[in-house]
């Protein structure tokens, strides 16, 4: 009998620890694009999750941004069809803010969720994200000054509060030529997707590029590193997490049209910790993102205090009032 394929194995491996929290029964949804690494993980899955007491679906999400689409989508459900996988294709309408990219991310995911709503005892969707797309979001982030929640990139695991959707990675250790290998041992056949080399894209300029440039002038394993500073970065924003959980009770009370922190407990707490509860008040009450600048400018209300007026700011306003910073719905002056 012929050896298993060290790709094949370390891919199933991957899987299997997963989904094993999960074991028993339910379904697991696999996203399947076509391409090789969501093909990879779509094949170890139907491997592992029956093994778990797990039923398997996959989706395939057709965007209609270019021709051939429904027929590449047509072939990885069939793929997935061969693998013993109960397959399914959704066409969906790409609109939105954001430029293509972001609008076609978000009305997949959109996709996904609602099929994982729909499935009996959905676990959570699968992602085919490798290493390789750990360490590009990691470089992107650092491009655009995110901070560090960006560059944390991806988590293994998380469930949006929203939809009540898992979602898990659970590649994010395995190389993309990993799965590329794991696709020629099993004999699978992916999709290559046009975009994934157009460099009108960001990502494609990283991939293709950037990080091609860093290897060959800083040595092999960037991405290795990359991958282990976002892991970092995750640990210490998941700390920082509960922290705030901890105390914002204490520090917060309702105001007219919004909410009030109290000065004195964000001057008792160091910058990172006082900008994230800055942060942290803001998007919990008005859903909106603060910049660094403008985080900045709120911590100067009570760092540097010297009578200034409101400030302006995504949904809402801040300003100071006695011991306290009152954010409150509405622009300054209303």
């Amino acid at each position: 009998m012929p050896s298993l394929s060290p790709a094949i194995a370390e891919i199933r491996r991957a899987v299997r620890t997963a989904l094993q929290p999960y074991a028993g029964s339910g379904t697991v949804i696999v996203a399947l694009s076509g391409g090789s690494d969501s093909l990879a993980l779509a094949a170890a899955t139907a491997f592992e999750a029956p093994k778990l007491g797990l039923s398997v679906r996959s989706v395939t999400v057709d965007h209609a941004l270019q021709p051939g689409s429904a027929e590449a989508a047509a072939d990885a459900a069939a793929a997935a069809t061969a693998l013993g996988i109960d397959a399914a294709v959704v066409r969906v309408t790409v609109t939105g803010e954001g430029g293509p990219e972001a609008a076609a991310r978000d009305a997949r995911y959109r996709a996904l969720a609602e099929a994982a709503q729909a499935a009996p005892g959905a676990v959570g969707v699968l992602l085919g994200h490798t290493l390789d797309d750990q360490a590009e979001t990691v470089l992107l982030g650092l491009a655009r000054g995110s901070g560090a929640a960006s560059l944390a990139a991806m988590a293994p695991e998380r469930r949006d509060e929203a939809t009540g959707v898992r979602w898990l990675r659970p590649m994010l250790g395995v190389r993309r030529d990993t799965t590329r290998a794991a696709c020629a041992a099993a004999g699978l056949h992916p999709w290559d997707d046009p975009h994934n080399t157009d460099t009108r894209f960001a990502r494609v300029r990283v991939r293709e590029r950037v990080l091609p440039a860093l290897e060959t002038e800083l040595g092999p394993g960037v991405a290795e590193a990359l991958a282990r500073t976002a892991e970092q970065l995750r640990e210490d924003a998941e700390a920082f997490a509960e922290m705030i959980d901890e105390t914002i009770e204490d520090i917060v009370q309702p105001a007219e049209a919004g909410i009030a922190v109290s000065v004195a407990a964000l001057a008792a707490n160091p910058p990172a910790l006082r900008h994230r509860i800055i942060r942290h008040v803001v998007a919990s009450e008005f859903g909106a993102s603060l910049s660094r600048s403008q985080t900045l400018e709120v911590a100067r209300l009570v760092t540097d205090w010297a009578g200034q007026g409101p400030i302006d700011l995504p949904a809402c306003r801040a300003r100071r009032r006695g011991g306290l910073i009152e954010f409150t719905a509405g622009p300054a002056g209303t």
